[in-house]
């Protein structure tokens, strides 16, 4: 598999007119190679001769274990670069994650090497996930659904935030997870209109609206699911935003289509919340991709022309947002197909405990 994923980066170098690239990023590391160390580097090259997989002492048994079949060199830094490029004279780097003195220090170190920013082509491949990336993906999203049935059976008030997100992510581990994909976010009463509010010391009250956004991760690979729970009937104006909120998911979950557009996704959900009267509720993007990573590209920014693909995976979370009331955000993760397959399956409606 990973020779494949080389495979598949060698055409792109070729198409992009580089001799070679270095990969710097961990997870780009792990997903071309199977190393899940901390730092290291990969030399692939479009030929595919002299391909190197560089780590420093406290990986060298773990990168023979997990990227058995390339090269591997115990070093550190890029000095080997030297004695490894031969006649190739255009070197790619991930830009977007080597650090600048780093990129302009090679670039004098190699003399006669034209050293150029090539940023995202990995990324660009791991887009698309393989059968055995979206097996994970799907147990993952077990795991996540089973964490959330699970609270649902003891979520009461009097417990805190803070409460909540440690015993939720514990049960996250139970049900299969080897980690939490994230730290849970859990956001009570009007904390709710936090998007990104940090768990803390609040006592969740009766009629509260409780946000709980939280994942899985297995083998590496990351769900996102939000739920909103009631806990007792919630004041009418909160319900609303949870039917709004809802009602945006929905026409959002019908835009994501191969040959889709990111901005198209955006633009579906935005219009149901303005068409509420909850413009000025409208705080973030509607979702983004992910895998390895909580947060891949594309992002459903408005007047993104990234195209939808099938075999993408994404979060598809609309949220609504009223300081003094509360917000209401409801995700999901899917895999793009002909028909949007959700993998995340926690009923949508609203939960009143």
């Amino acid at each position: 598999m990973a020779e494949r994923r080389r495979a598949a980066l060698r055409d792109r170098l070729g198409a992009a007119d580089l001799d070679a690239l270095v990969v710097t990023a961990p997870v780009n590391l792990r997903w071309l190679t199977g190393f899940t160390g901390s730092t290291g580097a990969l030399l692939v090259t479009a030929d595919g001769r002299n391909e190197l997989l560089v780590v420093d002492g406290r990986y060298t048994e773990r990168a023979a274990a997990e990227a058995p079949d390339i090269e591997r060199l115990q070093a550190r830094g890029l000095d080997w670069l030297r004695g490894r490029l031969g006649a190739r004279r255009r070197l790619g780097v991930e830009s977007h994650v080597l650090p600048w003195d780093r990129a302009l220090s090679l670039a004098a170190a190699l003399e006669g090497v034209e050293v150029v920013p090539a940023p995202g082509h990995v990324e660009a491949l791991r887009a698309i996930k393989d059968s055995d990336e979206l097996a994970l993906l799907e147990r993952a999203c077990a795991a996540t659904d089973a964490a959330f049935a699970a609270l649902t059976g003891w979520l009461a008030p009097g417990l805190t935030e803070r409460e909540v997100a440690r015993r939720l992510e514990a049960e996250l581990l139970d049900a299969g997870a080897d980690e939490p994909a994230f730290p849970a976010l859990v956001a009570s009463g009007p904390h709710a209109a936090r998007p990104h509010h940090t768990p803390g010391d609040r006592p969740l009250g009766r009629g509260d609206l409780v946000v709980l956004d939280f994942g899985a991760a297995v083998g590496g690979y990351r769900a996102d699911m939000t739920r909103t729970v009631a806990l007792g009937p919630p004041p009418p104006a909160a319900a609303r935003l949870h039917a709004v909120a809802l009602a945006a998911s929905l026409a959002g979950t019908a835009a994501l289509v191969p040959g889709g557009t990111a901005g198209r996704v955006h633009d579906v959900c935005r219009a149901v919340v303005e068409a509420a009267g909850l413009a000025e509720g409208w705080l973030h993007p509607p979702g983004h991709g992910l895998g390895l990573e909580i947060h891949e590209e594309p992002v459903f920014r408005e007047g993104s022309a990234a195209t939808l693909l099938r075999g993408m995976t994404v979060a598809l979370e609309p949220g609504v947002y009223v300081p003094g009331l509360g917000g209401v955000r409801v995700e999901d993760t899917f895999a793009i197909a002909t028909t949007p397959r959700a993998l995340t399956r926690a009923p949508r409606d609203l939960v009143t405990l």
